[in-house]
């Protein structure tokens, strides 16, 4: 199987009633995680946990062939990216950096509010999934403590 499972959840927080609120607290929480895991790296003598940045050529030699269409797929399953620029704003946990912070927020509230969300767009390799679109969507799943998400696999 996947992944160790989700290592942060922000849901159980308390709601204020206030959407744009909730979302800076739930942001500020996810980024305070990332800064107390970095530092629990620092202090082990392990590297920070960066996003792995997977390389299309790789994915190509390594994919399996599954039908494409959306389905559901388990948040732990996701570990790495395709976009370079995006590894630097999320952390292995897909935990956020302050640069995210104004996208994040914004996906958040959309997400409470219940407007629906496009599915990601990922490719797989191996039994692992690599983000090619919607790393803040991945972010704020596993912040709210969601198992799994919907996902379109692309060649």
């Amino acid at each position: 199987m996947c992944g160790k499972g989700l290592s942060f959840r922000l849901w159980s927080m308390l709601s204020t009633g206030n959407p744009h609120t909730d979302a800076e607290l739930a942001f500020r929480r996810a980024m305070r995680a990332r800064r107390r895991a970095a530092l629990l790296g620092t202090l082990r003598r392990n590297p920070a946990p960066t996003l792995d940045v997977v390389d299309d050529r790789d994915v190509l030699r390594k994919r399996t062939r599954v039908p494409r269409g959306v389905r559901e797929i388990p948040l732990d399953c996701i570990t790495a990216t395709l976009e370079p620029a995006r590894a630097p704003q999320f952390d292995r946990e897909f935990r956020p950096a302050r640069a995210a912070r104004g996208r994040w927020q914004r996906v958040w509230m959309a997400e409470h509010l219940g407007r629906p969300l496009p599915p990601i767009s990922v490719v797989r390799f191996g039994d692992d999934y690599a983000v090619r679109d919607g790393h803040h969507r991945v972010s704020v799943a596993r912040a709210r403590g969601a198992a799994t998400i919907d996902a379109v696999e692309v060649p």
